[in-house]
C-alpha cells in the first residue's frame, strides 16, 4: 500500500525523535483506517470505520517534548481487534478527526445502536432493516 493519491483524509507514519524514520504508516480514508508495517516484507491491515468502538490517547514526556503521541482504537474488528498508532505528530487533533469519520460512517450506514452495542456479530447490509426487529416482535 503506498498511500498515494488523493483518497486519504490524513496520513502519518510512526516517528522516530520526532521524524519519521520508520516503515510503519498510517492513513485515514471517509470509511476505512489503514495500517501498514514493513520494507521488504509488508502487512497491511485496514479497519473499517464503524467497526470502530473506542478511541483513547496517551502523551508520556518524551512524546510530549518530541510534539508526538500514540493513539489506540478498539475495534470489533476480529482479526484487529486493536490498532496502535505510535508516536505521530499532533495526536489529539488526529483523535478528533477520527471520532468525527466514525460518527459520519455509522449515521451513513444507519447502524442501529443495539447493532453497535452487539459486538457486530454480522455485517449490516442493505436487508437490515426494522422489519426484522418487527418480525422478532410478532413470532414470540
Amino acid at each position: 500500500m503506498g498511500f498515494k493519491g488523493d483518497m486519504y483524509i490524513w496520513k502519518d507514519r510512526k516517528r522516530f525523535m520526532g521524524m519519521p524514520l520508520s516503515f510503519t504508516r498510517y492513513a485515514l480514508s471517509d470509511d476505512r483506517l489503514f495500517l501498514s508495517v514493513g520494507f521488504f516484507s509488508v502487512n497491511d491491515e485496514e479497519i473499517l470505520l464503524y467497526r470502530i468502538r473506542d478511541i483513547s490517547s496517551k502523551r508520556n514526556l518524551w512524546q510530549r517534548i518530541f510534539g508526538v503521541g500514540t493513539v489506540t482504537v478498539a475495534s470489533s474488528d476480529k482479526t484487529t481487534p486493536q490498532v496502535v498508532l505510535k508516536n505521530i505528530k499532533f495526536p489529539l487533533d488526529f483523535k478528533e478527526l477520527l471520532h468525527k469519520n466514525v460518527e459520519e460512517c455509522k449515521m451513513r450506514r444507519r447502524m442501529r445502536y443495539g447493532e453497535i452495542m452487539s459486538g457486530m456479530d454480522h455485517e449490516p447490509d442493505d436487508t437490515d432493516d426494522d422489519l426484522d426487529d418487527l418480525d422478532d416482535l410478532l413470532n414470540e
